[in-house]
C-alpha cells in the first residue's frame, strides 16, 4: 500500500466531503455557464430582431429582405448552432417587437430559453398571461412541454383571473393572506391522472400518490409532499386522517388538502377546520405559519361555499378539479383555435 492509499483511507470521510463539494461546485459551474450561455443567445436573437425591424423601417425593406439575410448568415456561419433560418429571423424579430416597450418582460425573458420564449410568444397574446407563464418558467423551471401544458390548461386563467373563494383574509395576517391567494388556484386539472368519472375519492387520492410529481407541479411552485392518509391522535385519543398533506415552502404553512367527490357541503369546511386545529398544535413547528386547508369538489356552489366558511377562524379555501381536459364554460370560449394563432402571426410578419 503506497503512502497516497493510506492517507485517502485514514482520512476517507474527509476526502468524501472534499469529493462532495467539488461535485456540487462543478454541478453549480454548469448551471450557472448554461444561464449565461442562455442569456447570451437571448441577447444576440433580440439585437438581431432590432437590426432588421430599424432596417426596414429606414430603408423600407420588404419581407424578402428577411429571407435573404437568413440565408447569407446561413452561409457565413454553417453548423453555429444559433439556428438563422428565415422563420428564426422572423421569430426574433416578433420577439423584439413584442416586448421592446415592456422593459419589465424584457428582464424576464431574458432569464428563460428560447424555446420556452417561442411557446410563450406564439400561444399567449394577453401580456398579462405573459407575464405570469414567464414568470412561473422562470420560477418552477417548467421545460416546454409542461409549459405548452399549463397554457393549453389555461393556468393563468384559473390561477390569476377566476375569483377563488377561501377566508384567507380574515384568517391570517395580510402579507400571509396575499401570498396564499396567489398560491391557490380556483380550479385544479388533475388530468394528467388518466382517471375518468365516475371515480371513487380512494381512486383519486391513489392516482394523485402514484403520480405525485404531476400533482405538485399543478399545485405550483415550492410544494413538499409529506404524505396521504396522514393520521392524527387528538388528546383525548380521538384518529383522524388526512387525505394528503403538504408543505409549502413560499408559504412556510402545512397544507391540508381534502378530496371530495360530487358537490361541496357545508360540513365539509367544520371538519376542516377540526383537523386544522389538530394540525397546528400537535403537528406544526413553532417557527412554521399556521396551517391551511384546502378542500377539492368535483363541483361546488359559490353561495353555500361562502356561508360555510363565513365565521370560521383557520384559513381554509375551496376549489373544483377536472379529471378531463375540458374546461369550464366561462374558460372555454377564451382559447384561440389554430386557424386564429395562425392568422395572428402571419399579420405580424406582415
Amino acid at each position: 500500500m503506497t503512502k497516497d492509499n493510506v492517507i485517502i483511507t485514514s482520512n476517507m470521510d474527509e476526502y468524501k466531503q472534499l469529493l462532495e463539494s467539488t461535485k456540487a461546485q462543478v454541478l453549480a459551474t454548469r448551471i450557472n455557464v448554461a444561464r449565461y450561455a442562455c442569456k447570451e443567445q437571448l441577447d444576440l436573437y433580440w439585437w438581431i430582431g432590432e437590426q432588421i425591424t430599424l432596417a426596414q423601417e429606414k430603408y423600407g425593406w420588404g419581407k424578402s429582405v428577411v429571407n435573404i439575410f437568413a440565408l447569407d448568415l446561413t452561409k457565413i456561419f454553417p453548423g453555429s448552432g444559433f439556428g438563422f433560418s428565415p422563420r428564426n429571423i422572423w421569430d426574433m424579430r416578433r420577439f423584439y417587437l413584442a416586448y421592446k416597450d415592456l422593459p419589465n418582460m424584457r428582464r424576464l425573458v431574458a432569464e428563460i430559453p428560447w424555446g420556452q420564449n417561442l411557446t410563450i410568444l406564439t400561444k399567449v397574446k394577453d401580456d398579462g398571461a405573459r407575464k405570469y407563464y414567464l414568470e412561473s418558467t422562470k420560477k418552477c423551471s417548467w421545460t416546454r412541454p409542461v409549459l405548452a401544458m399549463q397554457i393549453e390548461s389555461q393556468a393563468y386563467e384559473r390561477h390569476v383571473l377566476q375569483n377563488k373563494q377561501h377566508n384567507f383574509e380574515h384568517s391570517l395576517p395580510e402579507h400571509l393572506a396575499q401570498q396564499a391567494d396567489k398560491t391557490m388556484k380556483n380550479i385544479y386539472m388533475l388530468d394528467t391522472l388518466g382517471l375518468t368519472k365516475p371515480v371513487l375519492e380512494a381512486q383519486l387520492e391513489k392516482a394523485m400518490v402514484d403520480k405525485i410529481q404531476d400533482v405538485m407541479l399543478e399545485l405550483g411552485y415550492g410544494f413538499t409532499f409529506i404524505g396521504n392518509q396522514y393520521r392524527i391522535v387528538s388528546p383525548s385519543g380521538t384518529e383522524s386522517v388526512i387525505d394528503l398533506l403538504f408543505f409549502s415552502r413560499p408559504l412556510q404553512a402545512l397544507i391540508a388538502l381534502e378530496l371530495k367527490i360530487g358537490a361541496f357541503k357545508p360540513e365539509y369546511a367544520g371538519k376542516m377546520n377540526y383537523y386544522l386545529n389538530l394540525l397546528d398544535d400537535l403537528v406544526k413547528e413553532e417557527w412554521e405559519n399556521p396551517s391551511i386547508g384546502i378542500i377539492l369538489c368535483s363541483e361546488k356552489n359559490h353561495i353555500d361555499v361562502e356561508y360555510a366558511l363565513r365565521g370560521i377562524d383557520k384559513p381554509m379555501g375551496v376549489s373544483e378539479f377536472r379529471l378531463s381536459k375540458n374546461l369550464p364554460q366561462e374558460l372555454s370560449n377564451k382559447i384561440p383555435n389554430a386557424q386564429i394563432l395562425e392568422a395572428a402571426i402571419l399579420k405580424e410578419l406582415e
